[in-house]
């Protein structure tokens, strides 16, 4: 009698399951079932802790948005595609690359909402050529000739894959993420997110470019680990604003934790940058292995407007194989990019052109970086050791180096530093430099 009691309160307290093809969701690879799978999730959320699930196979859809108390669970053979029509992504208030704008709502959206979790061994695909293509046509055929490389990025808007913003409690486990139009995961605004054990793969079907892995963006208590990243930009990337927009707006993001990932592919392993407007703080990598076809292993970035000030950073226990450039510091990335000029004659624009422009006032625009603990890092195949530069106004403070050791064609340079220590560092270059 007593087993059978606790068989029945097991029932009781399991939650309830609401299948899609129950809401008219095909999973056929044809059939556009935003609207079948849409209420599904909101059946979920209204009956408290519900759990929306599949049968195998692909479904396609335009944006979904995760409501509160609830789970999307994709097991294995179940897939979500984004269709290939801007018009079935929303334009929505967010922040995009640094800035808040209106920007098209992602293929997954937790938007303003708390305790959700997105889980199981299936896979969420973008299909997002269409939208690489597009961007590189813009850009090389339009922006870059015009003086424009700055505007693109904005001008030319492509669906994340997953939103999580202004939320609470999201949980993101187990699934595998490809071929984003954008960004792959981006945390906004956020707080106590759990992002563990994703495969992403973004350099199939071509190089998307602005394929981000996960980008952390002024939330708090993140834990990011276990994870499998393959893309073609930032794969793990820490940012809290740009220029004026991120200095008005001040939030930093803190407290994160990034353990036990493997990235593939990429332009780092993990990135603290370029948008530093809003500070990053109490910063733990640890265990992080990174392969050859990523420039650099770990990557400081900013620009002279954007500000902020990035401290309490302990990374360690990093491996990297065949990587350029293990440690890259560089506070004047990507000048093309970083400083939005409007060349003579532009009169009509959109509005966050103005936001972009708008000028930063002299000595808030410089970032300080300070208080930074790398050890136990082992790279060999590289092609130099450090490329580090600062600011003269602005050096470098207080960074420690412990157990490092490094095999490289060169040693590399290291300009506008203080405070720097080094314990037990060997660096072994062929042509037999010391770091400059």
């Amino acid at each position: 009698m007593r087993v059978l009691l606790l068989l029945i309160a097991a029932l009781a307290l399991r939650a309830a399951e609401f299948r899609v093809t129950d809401y008219g969701a095909k999973a056929d690879g044809k059939t556009v079932n935003t609207v079948a799978l849409q209420k599904a999730i909101d059946a979920a959320a209204k009956a408290g802790k519900g759990v929306v699930v599949f049968a195998p196979g692909v479904y396609l859809s335009g944006a979904l948005f995760l409501k509160s108390n609830m789970e999307l669970r994709l097991d294995e053979g179940v897939e979500i595609r984004g269709v290939q029509d801007l018009a079935a992504y929303p334009l929505m208030q967010t922040r995009v690359a640094g800035i808040e704008m209106k920007w098209p709502a992602a293929l997954l959206n937790v938007y303003e909402q708390s305790n959700v979790r997105l889980s199981g061994k299936g896979t969420v695909d973008g299909d997002g050529k269409i939208w690489w293509d597009l961007y590189w046509k813009m850009r090389r055929e339009e922006y870059e000739p015009k003086g424009l490389r700055w505007a693109v990025d904005y001008d030319c808007r492509r669906p994340r894959l997953i939103q999580i913003y202004k939320s609470q409690g999201v949980d993101l486990v187990s699934l595998t993420l490809k071929r984003p139009g954008f960004w792959t995961v981006h945390i906004c605004y956020s707080e106590r997110v759990t992002v563990d054990g994703l495969t992403i793969r973004n350099n199939t079907d071509g190089k998307g470019p602005s394929t981000d892995g996960i980008d952390i963006d002024s939330s708090s208590d993140v834990l990011v680990a276990h994870c499998d990243i393959d893309c073609n930009d930032d794969a793990i990337c820490l940012k809290a604003g740009r220029d004026a927009d991120g200095l008005r707006v001040n939030l930093p993001t803190e407290r994160v934790r990034i353990t036990d990932n493997v990235v593939r592919g990429g332009a780092a392993g993990v990135t603290i940058g370029s948008e530093t407007s809003g500070g990053i703080r109490h910063i733990e990598v640890d265990h992080l292995t990174v392969m050859s076809a990523v420039p650099a292993g770990i990557l400081f970035k900013s620009a002279s407007t954007r500000g902020g000030t990035i401290e309490d950073i302990a990374i360690r226990n990093v491996i990297t194989v065949g990587v350029a450039t293990p440690v890259s510091i560089t506070l004047n990335w990507n000048p093309a990019y970083s400083y939005a000029k409007l060349p003579e004659g532009v009169k009509d624009m959109p509005d966050y052109w103005r936001v972009l422009t708008e000028v930063v006032p002299p000595g808030k625009g410089i970032p300080h970086f300070r208080d930074v603990r790398i050890s136990r890092v082992k790279s060999t195949g590289a092609q130099r050791a450090f490329a580090v530069s600062s600011y003269a106004e602005s050096p470098l403070v207080d960074f420690q180096f412990k157990d490092i050791d490094i095999e490289a064609k060169t040693a590399g340079s290291i300009a506008n530093t203080q405070g720097w220590k080094f314990e037990n560092m060997t660096i072994k270059t062929a042509d037999g430099t010391t770091v400059k």
